[in-house]
């Protein structure tokens, strides 16, 4: 089961950063060509938000069953994990739960605005920072 998971959040992984990715980078078109907010980007804001959770969920659930998870951190404790081990077991999950409150709270003030740059700058900022901090902590030699 742990495989299945691990391989599933790897996997899911790329399509949750490619449509977060279309997100940022609609998001800073629409601001730097102040078109309207239009259904479409509220959609693909949407459909990043709904990725990013997915994947956070399914997280969660390997952070609890993988052995590079609370298991190391149980196993060595805290000051016995190597450069690689911290990255697993802290560093990804904590940074990464930020990135998606991140991209929640953009999500949820889009909601209480009216004009269009202003949407199109909640996103641009909220999402672009999320996608930043996800991107600082991929643990990019597994993940290839």
């Amino acid at each position: 089961m742990y495989d299945f998971i691990q391989k599933f959040h790897s996997g899911w992984g790329y399509l949750a950063l490619l449509v977060l990715v279309i997100a940022v980078v609609n998001s800073f078109i629409g601001m730097s060509s102040k078109r309207e907010f239009a259904s479409k980007d509220r959609k693909i804001a949407l459909f990043a938000l709904i990725a990013i959770h997915t994947q956070l969920l399914v997280g969660l659930i390997l952070y609890f069953v993988s052995p590079n998870g609370l298991n190391m951190i149980k196993a060595v404790g805290m000051g016995g994990l190597t450069t690689e081990s911290r990255l697993l077991a802290l560093e990804h999950p904590l940074i990464n739960i930020i990135a998606i409150v991140l991209i929640t709270i953009g999500w949820s003030k889009h909601k209480k605005i009216i004009a269009s740059e202003s949407k199109f700058k909640t996103f641009s900022i909220f999402y672009g920072l999320g996608l930043v901090l996800i991107l600082s902590r991929i643990p990019w030699k597994i993940w290839f």
